[in-house]
């Protein structure tokens, strides 16, 4: 077994039951529905997420008690030399910021990733950890590692509708109401510490040429060395619409014909509270393990 331990949370995408056979530890994100608290993947499933979210009842993010992290913290080190806690990026949540604060009193023994990833890229970055610890690296030196490639990685993301930005303050009601009848789709990017806007378009069909197009020309830029040496991983998410994402995921293969493996996940529910239904991604990492 592993002298280190791996922890991350729901963010990542990995589900309870793949954390267990990971062999880690996955942290459920805390919501607030109507003021009832629930925990993703927990008691909190992706079919009553968006019932909930369609329904337009009150829904707030949260972050996990530093109560229970720590005790999840003091649980592992009894059997582990050192942890590496991978949370979602600091440029989109607070989670990170607590992590870190913890940590402090853990004399290194808990080493926390920020390496602003978020869904399928903080995935993968779990992957790299897992794959870094069957080596036999330190914590330190994996997060270390997993630092060093915080940058490289993308993603792109259009949605179905401007309603939840409206809500979030991103953009202004008018705004919202124009790209409403003209039918504008957003073209949203992570490229590092939070979310941005990158185009905008008419049309989902335009969007995810626009998305394809993006993708393309970060391959064959700045992530065509790791390319090249087969240490590029392309990606695919979406929220609440898997038929939808399924044709995005063909037409993924088709432009990118050079990837014989390509994952989708749902995207995180932290992400999918402020984008609404109907959002489709595509997100490519450098694999830090290799």
């Amino acid at each position: 077994m592993p002298a280190t331990a791996i922890i991350t949370d729901s963010n990542s995408g990995i589900t309870q039951e793949q954390g267990k056979l990971l062999g880690i530890s996955v942290i459920p994100m805390p919501f607030f529905i109507d003021g009832e608290l629930f925990l993703e993947d927990v008691t909190l499933d992706q079919e009553t997420f968006y019932e909930k979210l369609l329904s337009d009842v009150k829904i707030s993010t949260s972050q996990p008690s530093p109560g229970d992290v720590t005790d999840l913290w003091d649980k592992l080190l009894k059997d582990y030399d050192d942890i590496v806690h991978i949370p979602m990026s600091s440029g989109l949540s607070t989670t990170c910021a607590t992590a870190l604060m913890l940590a402090q009193d853990y004399e290194g023994r808990v080493q926390v990733v920020d390496n602003q990833r978020i869904s399928v890229t903080q995935r993968q970055s779990v992957l790299d950890a897992i794959e870094l610890a069957k080596q036999g690296r330190t914590a330190e030196e994996i997060k270390n590692i997993l630092l060093k490639e915080k940058m490289e990685s993308s993603i792109y993301i259009t949605l179905d509708t401007l309603k939840y930005l409206k809500k979030g303050g991103r953009i202004t009601p008018a705004a919202a109401a124009i790209g409403t009848v003209l039918n504008l789709k957003p073209v949203l990017q992570i490229q590092g510490e939070k979310l941005d806007a990158y185009s905008k378009v008419r049309g989902k069909k335009q969007a995810k040429k626009v998305m394809l197009n993006a993708m393309r020309h970060d391959m064959d830029t700045r992530f065509k060395e790791y390319l090249d040496k087969g240490q590029m991983r392309l990606m695919a998410a979406y929220s609440g619409n898997p038929e939808e994402a399924a044709e995005f995921l063909a037409e993924i293969r088709e432009a990118f014909p050079e990837f014989s493996e390509i994952h989708m996940d749902p995207l995180s529910l932290s992400v999918s509270c402020h984008i609404g239904k109907g959002a489709i991604a595509i997100a490519a990492a450098k694999c830090g393990s290799m």
